[in-house]
């Protein structure tokens, strides 16, 4: 089947050149024999203009060249058209770019892009909003919403964010009802993940995996802070998974799940895939199961 391609560039995403991007993308698919054309983003989420020339120009792949954020409006606006989707990473942490094995260096990304294996790939809503790989409560939501008011991107910027509110960091009263069993809990962070990591290869959810039809839900307790971090490389990363009943007294509970429903009794801010979002006050969470095509590496 022959291919055609469309490269959407975020303009404001990381710290990477786009004039550069943009000549090695050329010369690189030129020399590949594949038609191809570059578009930038679009502000609005929509992209009329990107669904007008799938369906009229035969476009088979879109390859986002942006951060997770990207990744989620270009998905959720086109995966109904049955393209395949692509990433070249760009973003500051690029969660779903790296569970899917592509790497972080633009010409190996787009190398993947051309010879990748497309594989459907799972996503999920919180109420009405879209998420590709993770959402988080709390902790982390509170860094990214930070993050979005810097005037400069990038991996230095989030972790010196990341220090500097892991010092300060409070908890918040969650209330979940999950596999048929409700339980509150007093939580520094709460993540629902469809890929296993944060971003930049930071695993939080070991046992994840992009196409189960699962979300791995991560909930860090209010414990000392100084074996914060000690308890979840011991329990997450090492991939521990328990029941839920069977980790309560746990610092830190995990398990696997297709549906649940938080109550944010604590008010805890919010993200969606790196995004800040306003947090409702109740959020239902459910899985969609192989809802788009991604292109993984090998």
């Amino acid at each position: 089947m022959s291919r055609k391609l469309i490269f959407l560039i975020n303009p404001i995403s990381g710290t990477k050149g786009k004039d550069q991007l943009r000549n090695m993308i050329v010369r690189k698919t030129e020399a590949a024999g594949i038609p191809f054309e570059i578009m930038d983003t679009d502000i609005t989420a929509r992209y009329y203009a990107v669904r007008k020339k799938i369906m009229s120009e035969g476009v088979t792949d879109i390859i986002i060249c942006g951060g997770d954020g990207s990744v989620n409006q270009v998905v959720h606006a086109l995966a109904d058209t049955d393209v395949n989707f692509g990433i070249i990473p760009m973003g500051s942490g690029n969660g779903l770019a790296f569970a899917a094995g592509i790497p972080k260096s633009s010409e190996k990304a787009l190398d993947v892009a051309f010879s990748g294996v497309p594989r459907l790939t799972d996503a999920f809503m919180v109420n009405r909003q879209f998420a590709c790989m993770l959402c988080g409560l709390g902790f982390d939501a509170q860094v990214a919403h930070q993050f979005a008011k810097q005037p400069k991107r990038g991996l230095a910027t989030y972790a010196s964010l990341t220090t500097r509110n892991f010092f300060s960091a409070g908890s918040y009263l969650f209330k979940i009802e999950a596999n048929n069993l409700t339980f509150t809990t007093d939580a520094f962070f709460l993540s629902i993940a469809n890929s296993n990591q944060f971003g930049n290869n930071f695993t939080i959810a070991p046992k994840a995996v992009l196409s189960d039809g699962l979300l791995d839900v991560v909930i860090v307790k209010k414990i000392a802070k100084p074996l914060m971090l000690l308890n979840v490389m011991r329990q997450v990363m090492v991939g521990k998974l328990k029941r839920i009943e069977n980790s309560l007294s746990s610092p830190v509970i995990y398990f696997q799940t297709e549906e649940l429903h938080i109550s944010n009794v604590g008010h805890a801010p919010m993200h969606i895939d790196g995004e800040p979002r306003d947090t409702p006050a109740k959020l239902h969470i459910k899985v969609m199961p192989q809802f788009f095509k991604l292109i993984h590496g090998v």
